[in-house]
């Protein structure tokens, strides 16, 4: 009799813990951080480490608390998958989200967003050592990054390897399986005609940028100049400078770079390469013509210079099909195609690639040894396996839809709030809008900028536009803000542009 009493006696018990005589109720209106998402992820780690929260304690679902709260569901499930990912809590099927037993060490773990968002008010010489400020130029929002098809790529990766013995160096050149990958859709995504041996990984846009700038360093005589857009992408100018290149601007319009001045500066100068960003200008968004582009190869083979193609958001065209880049079209032979994975998912997943001829690739997996011997063959197997499933792509296309939806939102925005005093095109792809306003640039605007994570400043470090004229230009990242958070942003844009120019 008494073997029957513990397995009923445990039953109720578990039954007594999972119903939990007590609601959790969560407050967050108080709160003074700027988003929802880092309201309720700090009250949750506040109320945790106040001991409120005991470990085991199960927290209200997704629905239940949203509901509560009166806040979108998505974000109260991306607070709790954020906090798992953490160590603060723990998920259990059928049964919901628990307290962790094993709470994360502030210590070891203050790297992460909502431990940051928590340390500012405690230990602000904390956050200021360790949290850099990254502008928001049009980087993905890595809330909907999906982990859980991440996590089981990294596992089965991690299992090859280490079966198969092959964690030693890496081919400098970049794993068989992603550069397969790579291939299968730069051919059928964008018309690109290569072979495996003209495909080099690298780790993000910035390295292939840096490995074809020093290996056309080698191969041209030095004092040679790299043309750049009239407003670019200044880790790319500061790379070429640190070559010792001339950089030298080229005039940009609507549809992108000119042509007709490039032709004249190519007449007095000695050029190595033109470093452009065609499919949507950085950080202009602006989409180079067909006919330009055409010219612009014409213009590579008559004068015998490298045109270094930088697509770093090609995935992200919203209104028509993305133009064919540079590479796939004829006279491409000096084409140096760099592209990359990161704005698919995240900044700090580096991965790139470059698609050259045979001569650069070789060039740039001889650098490779002296710099990356090791790669990164864990990180490439899980890509490449996600790309063959054909993840890769769904993500994509489900991210394309919810990044649209924002720049329209953004676009909307804009021109609600500041009416006559903003002007832009709305970008057919991209991250980011290019907004002009109507009204001359103070210098407290510069403080206002950084607290917003948003930059103007582009052309070889300085701004592009002087105090003293009418206008000025920002580039604004949607595509990693909610439409309360672009709310909430373009709010404190238009307060702190002083309501006389407004």
């Amino acid at each position: 009799m008494d073997g029957l009493k513990y397995p009923v006696f445990k039953t109720y018990m578990v039954q007594y813990i999972m119903q939990q005589p007590w609601k959790v109720r969560l407050h967050i209106a108080e709160r003074a951080e700027k988003t929802i998402f880092f309201k309720l992820a700090n009250q949750i780690i506040q109320e945790i480490l106040s001991g409120r929260l005991l470990h085991g304690t199960r927290l209200p679902g997704s629905r239940t608390l949203a509901d509560e709260l009166g806040i979108n569901r998505k974000t109260v499930q991306l607070v709790y998958e954020d906090l798992e990912a953490q160590g603060w809590l723990v998920s259990k099927a059928r049964q919901g989200t628990f307290v962790s037993e094993h709470l994360p060490d502030l210590k070891s773990e203050s790297k992460t967003s909502s431990t940051y968002a928590l340390l500012e008010k405690t230990e602000p010489s904390m956050q200021q050592r360790q949290e850099p400020v990254i502008k928001n130029d049009g980087i993905p929002d890595t809330r909907l990054i999906p982990y859980e098809l991440f996590s089981r790529a990294y596992r089965r990766a991690l299992i090859r390897v280490t079966r198969q013995q092959i964690m030693g160096y890496g081919d400098p050149q970049g794993s068989l399986e992603l550069r397969q990958a790579l291939l299968n859709m730069l051919s059928m995504e964008r018309f690109i005609r290569a072979s495996l041996d003209h495909i080099c990984v690298v780790r993000g846009s910035q390295m292939g940028i840096f490995l074809a700038a020093r290996i056309l360093a080698k191969q041209r005589p030095k004092g040679q100049v790299i043309i750049v857009e009239q407003w670019s992408y200044p880790p790319a100018v500061e790379t070429f400078l640190s070559n010792h290149y001339q950089v030298i601007q080229v005039r940009l319009d609507q549809n992108g770079l000119d042509t007709e001045h490039l032709a004249e500066l190519l007449e007095i100068h000695n050029v190595a390469a033109v470093y452009t960003t065609p499919h949507h200008q950085y950080p202009t968004t602006v989409s180079m013509s067909m006919d330009r582009r055409l010219k612009l190869l014409e213009l590579s083979k008559a004068f015998d210079f490298y045109i270094i193609e930088d697509d770093y958001d090609h995935e992200f065209h919203y209104d028509s099909r993305p133009i064919p880049p540079l590479i796939s079209l004829p006279s491409s032979e000096k084409v140096i195609h760099i592209g990359s994975l990161s704005k698919v998912f995240a900044p700090s997943l580096r991965v790139g690639y470059v698609v050259a001829d045979l001569n650069t690739i070789q060039a740039m997996c001889q650098d490779i040894l002296l710099i990356d011997k090791q790669g990164n063959s864990i990180t490439e197997l899980a890509i490449a396996e996600l790309m063959q499933q054909g993840e890769i792509k769904r993500h994509t296309r489900k991210m394309r839809k919810v990044y649209q939806g924002r720049r329209d939102f953004a676009v909307q925005l804009f021109q609600q709030t500041f009416q006559d005093n903003v002007e832009f095109m709305t970008p057919a792809g991209g991250m980011a809008l290019w907004v002009k306003f109507n009204f001359s640039y103070q210098p407290h605007y510069t403080e206002l900028l950084m607290s917003l994570h948003i930059d103007s400043e582009y052309s070889f470090g300085s701004k592009p536009q002087k105090a003293s004229l009418p206008y000025f230009y920002i580039r604004f990242g949607f595509a990693a803000l909610s439409e309360i958070e672009m709310t909430q942003i373009i709010e404190q844009l238009y307060q702190g542009f002083n309501h006389v120019h407004v």
